[in-house]
């Protein structure tokens, strides 16, 4: 009886590190951090069908990826890209936009990037 008790105490400390290590390591905890400390990071699954968000100058972007035929490949050919809160854009600049554009375009290249409102009109000016 009290070796069940003792693994069965062993099996609940093994768990709650496993939670502990779990929380540490999300992705949405590393963008909130990138987010506080105004840096830009990426973060992407390699699934098409997912979204992916970004964070820059301490704003958070979301993007979907949309798949199709380029160069008899398939790949993602275009990417439409909105913030999440407009407030944050306050401060950033035109070049800003162009920055996270090439970062994007990296990861992938034969994507066509669009921007939503109101990141759209700000660059057609």
């Amino acid at each position: 009886m009290i070796w069940l008790l003792r693994f069965v105490l062993l099996f609940i400390i093994f768990f709650l590190l496993y939670l502990a290590v779990k929380f540490l390591f999300t992705s949405n905890r590393k963008l909130e951090t990138a987010r506080k400390q105004k840096r830009f990071l990426l973060i992407d699954n390699d699934d098409v069908r997912k979204n992916f968000m970004l964070t820059y100058k301490g704003s958070v972007f979301a993007g979907e990826k949309y798949m199709g035929s380029k160069d008899n490949t398939f790949d993602v050919v275009s990417i439409l890209i909105w913030p999440e809160d407009s407030a944050t854009l306050k401060g950033m600049v035109k070049d800003d936009f162009f920055y996270i554009d090439n970062k994007i375009l990296e990861h992938y290249p034969n994507a066509e990037i669009n921007w939503k409102s109101p990141v759209k009109e700000f660059l057609q000016q």
